[in-house]
Order: C-alpha cells, then structure tokens, then sequence
C-alpha cells in the first residue's frame, strides 16, 4: 500500500489528481494545501510524512504568478526552491519517493527543436530561476526513486487557466488579440495528473532523473485559442499579436515544445495529441 502526499492539492493538478485518486484502490492519498501543511517547514513536513506513513510525495505546489514574480522574488524562491530543498530532505531521510512537478521556462526559448531533459538551461525571468534552484536542490540532496516532471502550458477545467480566460473572454467581447509567435505544446492537467499515478510503481532510480511531459504536438497561443473557439463552436474574430504588441513583466520563452520520448519510452505510456485533449477538457466544462 503506497501512502501518496500530494501538495498544492487545491492547484489544477492537485484537483485533477483528487478527481482521479477513486480508480487507485491500492493507493491512501493525502490532499494538503498550505492551511493543511507548511512545505516550507522542515519539522511539521516531517511530523507529517512519519505521522501518516508517507512513502510518495507529489509536489504539486508552487508559486506560479509568472509576472508578479518579478516583484515578489523571495515569496518565488521560497516555494519554488527552498520548499523544494524541504521537501527532498525529509524524502530522503524517510525514504520516499518525490515527484517534482517542473516547467519549460528553466529554457530561454531560443531553440527550434524540441526541448530533451540534457538540454541546457538558461531561465530568463524570476519564476524560471527560482523553479530552476528548486530542481538543483534535488539533485543535490538526490533522494532515490525521485524524478523531476517538467511540462508546459498547463490548463484544466479546474482554476485559472489560458483555455478558461478565452471562454470568459469570448462572452464579453466580439474580437480578441492572442499572440501568435511563441510556440509551445498544451498541457491537460488530467493527462499529467493520469501519467503521475501510472508510473508510480514503476520508479526505481538510484539518482534523481528529469522526465518531460506535455501533450503531442505543438502549436501557438493564437493556434490554441482558435481550438477552443472552434471546438465550442464559439464565433469571434482572433487577431494575431506578436510578441511586443503584448508586453509583459516577464519575459516568456518563444519556443518551448518539450521532447516527451524518454518518458514514454521509459514508462510505455501513450501521450495525447494536444487538441484531442482539448476536447475532453472542453467536454467536462
């Protein structure tokens, strides 16, 4: 019997993980968010993970406000990083697995082919850098069966995402403006969330490894957009943006498609195609 800690259990993934936990009878979950449980906190993590037989711990939680990252750097660094370093301390010392959730935007974007896990680094905001620390503080203290999930674009019929501002938009407006010159591949939080449990079992890494996952194929924001739209069946003209029409705090990668071969083949698992998922997304909402 695997005991799972899951953080951030509130989150799309943490959501999309409790949605899923009634198919895993052989698994106990335990859903925290930070009322229930202060990552950051060596002793009430341990307390926890000893009190409650912890043997996997899926790191969920993160402080993922891209731009106001930029003005709130220690608030980052202190759940991006230093909630990290916590958390693989005490899986190492009780032996547990630690699954890692990670992002494209430890990358600069600066590629034009897809991103595999021995690509170099190179974060060019706030968020980026603090998620990067967060992943060197793992391999640092290596705790074994652990791995680290980098993956991008996330959206899910549960909290704030890109797929659910476009809806919200489209009863509002006539027209929208989306960028079109940054590429990337869609995430659908359950997608991820049903990978996670699927290869628990299967961990067995005497030191930490990267995996990436997303959904297959790529496409760009104003691509996206127009996915949903079509789906929905929704009409609403869509102007393309480049990038400097569209200003932000943060700067984001243009190119961000991550190569998902080494954990489908390490896993054998079969990974969706993006708008296949979409639709399944946009079916439950």
């Amino acid at each position: 019997m695997n005991n799972i800690l899951i953080t951030g259990s509130k989150g799309q993934l943490g959501s999309e993980l409790n949605e899923l936990a009634r198919f895993y009878s052989d698994f106990i979950f335990y859903f925290t968010d930070y009322n229930e449980l202060d990552i950051t906190s060596h002793t009430l993590v341990q307390d926890y993970i000893r009190t409650n037989n912890i043997s996997v711990i899926i790191n969920c939680a993160a402080y993922t406000a891209v731009d106001k990252a930029e003005d709130q750097k220690e608030l980052s660094d202190k759940l991006n990083h230093l909630a990290v370093e916590n958390l693989a301390k005490v899986a190492k010392m009780a032996n547990a697995k630690l699954i890692h959730i990670s992002t494209d935007y430890v990358f600069d974007g600066l590629t034009h082919t897809p991103y595999t896990e021995n690509d170099p680094t190179n974060p060019q905001g706030v968020y980026g850098n603090t998620k990067l620390a967060g992943e060197e503080a793992i391999h640092e203290i290596n705790p074994s069966n652990s791995i680290i999930i980098r993956t991008s674009w996330v959206y899910s019929s549960f909290g704030t995402n890109f797929v659910k501002t476009m809806l919200r938009l489209a009863n509002d407006r006539d027209e929208l403006g989306v960028i079109a010159d940054q590429l990337g591949s869609p995430t659908y939080a359950r997608d991820l969330a049903s990978t996670i449990l699927k290869i628990i079992p299967k961990l067995s890494n005497e030191n930490v490894e990267i995996y990436h996952f997303s959904n297959i194929g790529a496409c760009s924001w104003y691509d996206f957009a127009k996915a949903i739209f079509d789906i929905k069946n929704i009409d609403i003209k869509i102007n393309a943006l480049e990038t400097w029409e569209y200003p932000t705090a943060a700067k984001r990668p243009f190119y961000s498609v991550l190569n998902k071969k080494k954990i489908r083949n390490q896993f054998q698992i079969e990974i969706p195609y993006w708008r296949d998922s979409l639709k399944e997304c946009l079916q439950k909402l």
